[in-house]
């Protein structure tokens, strides 16, 4: 039986992975979901012998009944590198090969609907808080007045961005920021405002879930920048995963039917983890890089498994 890996071209976390399935000689088509129309072509009939489908690229061609896994690293958007490129191509395209992969009995990581609720951060701290998770007091507002009793309460505070990223070419990263508790909160009406109580953290934590299996690892936190984790100064080290975050994680991972999920916490002076975000598709060859932990063949190893066992 065969992985699909749906990533773009240029994507090393996903050379590591794919390294990992050769050496276990286990057949895999990777295709950049961009190249459909034009590099990849798709066929799926349900007639009355039931659904059968086909994936075609420029290697290859593989029967969708073949399909034991699905890993959504980083696709392209359908339709982007065609001819003639429209909205009502980019979605015909969509549809056509999403509806068809998720009419296998493939497994997903992760599958596109569970996914897509996942990266919507409201809906992350209400899961965070449910599943058991230490999570800073947060306000998402419009109202200045509400932001300003906000303030009001908890003092020191930051500002992120709801959503992650802008939407530029490229994309921008909007830094999380430390705001004064006196600051005019008057801009607030203009959009929906992200405010969080600041955590005074000792460390970064980046926790990996790879199918149930946990790889953590802990870097000292640079004391000059409010978000650290992506700072080049320090290295990640391995850490002990406390058994209290053991079964957060699994909560928060049953509830929202992920595969794989690598959150972020901020641990304070007095050792307590503080949820940040759980990003459903997050980078891991950094983790690996500095520490060792074999998290590429832990995804490999998901990803080659029975999908009925």
């Amino acid at each position: 039986m065969t992985v699909l890996v749906l990533t773009c071209e240029e994507d090393l976390t996903a050379d590591m992975v794919v390294a990992v399935l050769h050496d276990l000689g286990v057949p895999l088509v990777r295709l950049d979901p961009a190249d459909l129309p034009g590099r990849v072509h798709l066929s799926a009939d349900y007639g009355t012998n039931g659904f059968h489908g086909y994936l075609r690229t420029k290697e290859r061609m593989v029967s969708l009944s073949s399909l034991r896994s699905v890993w959504v690293r980083r696709p392209g958007t359908p339709g982007t590198r065609a001819e003639e490129r429209s909205t009502w191509l980019t979605m015909e395209s969509e549809q056509a090969l999403y509806g068809m992969l998720t009419s296998t009995r493939a497994r997903w990581m992760n599958h596109p609907a569970a996914a897509a609720q996942a990266r919507y951060k409201p809906w992350q701290l209400h899961i965070a808080q449910q599943s058991g998770f230490t999570v800073p007091a947060t306000l998402i507002t419009s109202f200045p007045a509400v932001a300003r009793q906000f303030a009001d309460t908890y003092q020191d505070l930051v500002v992120k961005s709801v959503s992650g990223k802008h939407p530029d070419d490229p994309p921008l990263v909007l830094p999380t920021t430390r705001i004064s508790p006196d600051a005019d909160f008057t801009a607030v009406a203009a959009g929906p405002t992200l405010l969080q109580q600041h955590v005074r953290k000792g460390a970064d934590i980046r926790l990996t879930c790879v199918g149930g299996r946990l790889f953590a690892a802990r870097k000292e936190a640079d004391l000059q920048e409010v978000d650290s984790r992506f700072a080049e100064n320090g290295v990640w080290k391995p850490a002990e995963v406390p058994e209290h975050i053991r079964r957060s994680v699994a909560t928060y991972m049953t509830t929202a039917q992920l595969a794989y999920g690598a959150f972020d916490f901020a641990e304070d002076a007095n050792g307590t983890w503080w949820f940040l975000e759980c990003n459903q598709g997050g980078q891991f060859a950094f983790i690996q890089l500095d520490t060792d932990q074999p998290i590429a063949e832990a995804i490999a190893a998901w990803l080659a498994a029975d999908p009925l066992a």
